[in-house]
């Protein structure tokens, strides 16, 4: 590449400039400046250092017309003065001079409609190769002709001394100037930064456009049948989506214009914690060379100990995703036929599938709702209901219902059917019920895909007015409606209404300005 483009973007006596380096390469460069280990299967182990997790707190947009007439303020999107970034900037900038350089050029965007073209500086070789494994890679001749849409300046190394004299929250930065199409980290090194940030922007380029972007994992059936799966973490978003008889399009990140969903992604970010190779064959099987693991704990002669969480809870693999035999070439397939809510429901209130009016699916995306479950210091466990709009919220630079309003326009132009899965609780809440199985919920899932499920008689829930199947396929009966699997019927009436309490809370804050209001469609306590 021309160094006169680096020096445009304020970078000084730049060193060696590593541009487009192929997967041995990088490995090769991580190896010489000891970045990393090499596991026994080939894969790359390389540690983030102390931020294991992104540092949402530290994010920032540049306060500037015309974008803060769109962006949602608030705790997801805080703002920051023109100035104070300009004045960061020269922190990267003098950070990344004087260094040798890792340019990373990719995609983000399937369709060649709405695809940005993304450039990467670092200093660092492995997040280089984050970078290639997580993004589509232009193929030689694209690269010849690659002009950046967007930059990203990652000077992972420099702080912001300034930081309470800014008014920030920590030392770390990770900034937005979309007018100036240019982002600046500083204080991290984690990986996840770089991916989670180009999703921010593809969050606001494309709903702008008339095109939704989403945070869920697409897969398509051999008939060419399109579903898409929202989730938040710990719910089986990749799990379930990963199909050995269906081709994986993504795990995690999407758009849908007139042409169909798309990936944004080149490549898979998992979760390792306790992977377990029987029960996750494909994402096990995925981790070979040029794959690059995260924090995990090594042993021997390169075993990984996934059950090791001694480094963080939060280890992670990036690879990319033709690790998975079973994906779609193209990351790309047609309009949806199917849409499934996942939700890990740990109050044991939620059935383990039902199907969604139009209406309500536009509640439930709104609500975005899992359960998690905390521990306190005696080992007793409550359910803690969580809430993220549009099964994404943290990283929604939009007001939520902006998403929901092109979902709604998209369930209704393509006639999509929309189902809420919970893969939670059953019986009970946590500590006195038990998870639903993987058995019963690959069946539901299943069922929604092969379409037997329409075959159903169809239940209404109390409450939460959810449509359940009577019957499906070898499933327990029983399960089916939630209230049949309690022993204690006036316990789960209780727990249901407290939930529902929850959910009724969590909406309100849609319930202000002009927009349309969903929470009919919701649970109303007493129905």
């Amino acid at each position: 590449m021309n160094v006169s483009e680096l020096e445009n973007i304020g970078l000084k006596n730049i060193g060696a400039v590593f541009h487009n380096l192929s997967f041995d390469e990088l490995i090769q460069h991580e190896l010489d400046n000891d970045e990393c280990a090499v596991t026994k299967k080939g894969a790359t182990a390389v540690d983030t250092g102390i931020f294991t997790g992104r540092s949402p707190k530290d994010k920032y947009f540049v306060d500037r017309d015309p974008s803060n007439k769109y962006i949602a303020w608030g705790n997801v999107n805080q703002k920051i003065s023109a100035e104070i970034f300009d004045e960061l900037l020269i922190v990267a900038q003098e950070q990344l001079s004087n260094k040798d350089l890792y340019i990373t050029d990719v995609f983000s965007g399937a369709s060649a409609a709405s695809k940005r073209s993304i450039r990467f500086v670092t200093e660092i070789a492995w997040q280089s190769h984050f970078v290639k494994n997580m993004f589509i890679r232009p193929t030689p001749s694209e690269l010849e002709v690659f002009k950046p849409d967007f930059t990203v300046l990652n000077a992972c190394k420099a702080v912001d001394d300034k930081w309470k004299e800014h008014g920030m929250n920590s030392e770390v930065f990770v900034l937005f100037d979309i007018e100036r199409n240019l982002c600046i980290i500083g204080g991290t090194w984690y990986g996840g930064e770089l991916k989670k940030g180009i999703f921010s922007m593809m969050n606001y380029w494309l709903p702008l456009e008339g095109k939704l972007s989403m945070h869920c994992s697409a897969n398509v059936g051999e008939r060419g049948d399109t579903a898409l799966f929202f989730g938040l973490s710990g719910t089986g978003k990749t799990t379930l989506s990963t199909d050995p008889h269906r081709a994986l399009i993504g795990d995690d990140e999407h758009g849908w214009d007139n042409y169909g969903v798309f990936n944004f992604e080149g490549g898979c970010y998992a979760k390792v914690i306790n992977l377990d190779g029987k029960s996750e064959p494909e994402i096990y099987g995925a981790i070979r060379k040029n794959a690059l693991l995260e924090n995990v704990v090594m042993y021997g002669e390169g075993e990984v100990d996934y059950e090791d969480s001694s480094k963080t809870e939060n280890t992670r693999v990036s690879y990319p995703i033709e690790h998975i035999e079973n994906h779609e070439p193209s990351l790309s397939a047609g309009h949806p036929e199917n849409i499934i809510f996942l939700t890990a429901d740990a109050f044991g209130v939620l059935p383990p599938v039902s199907k969604l009016t139009r209406d309500q699916a536009m509640y439930y995306f709104l609500s975005g709702y899992t359960a998690k479950v905390a521990g306190t210091e005696r080992g007793i466990t409550e359910p803690v209901a969580t809430f993220s709009a549009c099964f994404g919220e943290a990283f929604m630079t939009l007001h939520p219902t902006v998403y929901a309003k092109l979902l709604g326009e998209k369930i209704d132009q393509h006639n999509v059917n929309v189902y809420l899965v919970n893969t939670g609780w059953t019986g009970g809440k946590y500590g006195v019920g038990h998870r639903m199985s993987i058995k019963d919920t690959r069946a539901c899932i299943n069922a929604i895909l092969d379409g037997s499920i329409s075959k159903s008689e169809f239940d209404v829930t109390k409450t939460f007015r959810l449509h359940v199947p009577k019957t499906l396929g070898n499933i327990n009966p029983e399960i089916l409606n939630p209230r049949n699997a309690w022993t204690d019927k006036d316990e789960f009436d209780r727990t249901r209404d407290e939930l529902a309490d929850m959910f009724i809370e969590n909406y309100k804050r849609y319930q202000d300005g002009d927009h349309q209001d969903f929470s009919p469609y919701g649970p109303i306590v007493g129905s």
